[in-house]
């Protein structure tokens, strides 16, 4: 059966690419360089179960082009390519296809990069944080929990005492009151995520240790 393109407009989004409505509906989103490709114009005949596998397999390749250039540059977790390829204007059968394709050779994979954040990030930021930080990449509060349950304690512990000291000095430059310095110090590493009885412990040894 054979239907007429109607209208051509850019993505308001993403200007490489345009909307194309068939007899009067909106049909799908493409490649702009598709149009040109097959000559596509307003009033056009074109076969739509024909176009359509087309425009598809166009989606499918240039998304997937387009999520392994977002890698090159950081890793990133499922979530946050998904939500990149849907701002840019691809449609959900075909993400999902990207990240299956991606999760299939490995370059996307939250379980490793839960555990690469955790490493690089425990030095200076509680349980607390790190799970906070994760969960809003999108990754499963169960591979989060299980992750952070491999972290060391005593790592958690060091990195904390380490900031405390270095923020008390900062503080004992500017204020006279020791009381406000614990308040500001405590505020601090509440803020990086550590647990509230840990804090205790930690400003009752810098107190001491002053």
């Amino acid at each position: 059966m054979e239907n007429i393109i109607t209208k051509i407009e850019l993505c308001k989004k993403n200007k490489n690419r345009v909307n194309i409505y068939i007899d009067e509906e909106f049909a799908f989103a493409c490649s702009a360089d598709l149009i040109y490709n097959h000559s596509l114009e307003k009033g056009k005949s074109v076969n739509l179960n024909y176009l359509h596998n087309i425009i598809k397999e166009d989606n499918y390749i240039k998304g997937k082009n387009h999520a392994l250039k977002i890698l090159e540059k950081s890793y990133k977790s499922e979530k946050e390519i998904s939500d990149k390829l849907l701002f840019k204007g691809y449609n959900i059968k075909t993400i999902e296809r990207i990240i299956d394709f991606l999760k299939e050779y490995d370059f996307i994979n939250d379980e490793k990069l839960a555990e690469r954040y955790i490493e690089e990030k425990s030095s200076s930021n509680g349980k607390n944080k790190l799970k906070f930080m994760l969960m809003k990449k999108g990754i499963r509060e169960e591979i989060i929990n299980q992750k952070l349950s491999c972290m060391e304690e005593k790592l958690e512990e060091d990195g904390a005492l380490k900031l405390a000291r270095k923020k008390y000095n900062i503080l004992s430059k500017s204020e006279n009151s020791n009381v406000i310095i614990m308040k500001k110090l405590s505020q601090y590493l509440l803020r990086r995520g550590y647990k509230w009885e840990d804090i205790k412990k930690i400003l009752k040894g810098i107190v001491k240790d002053e």
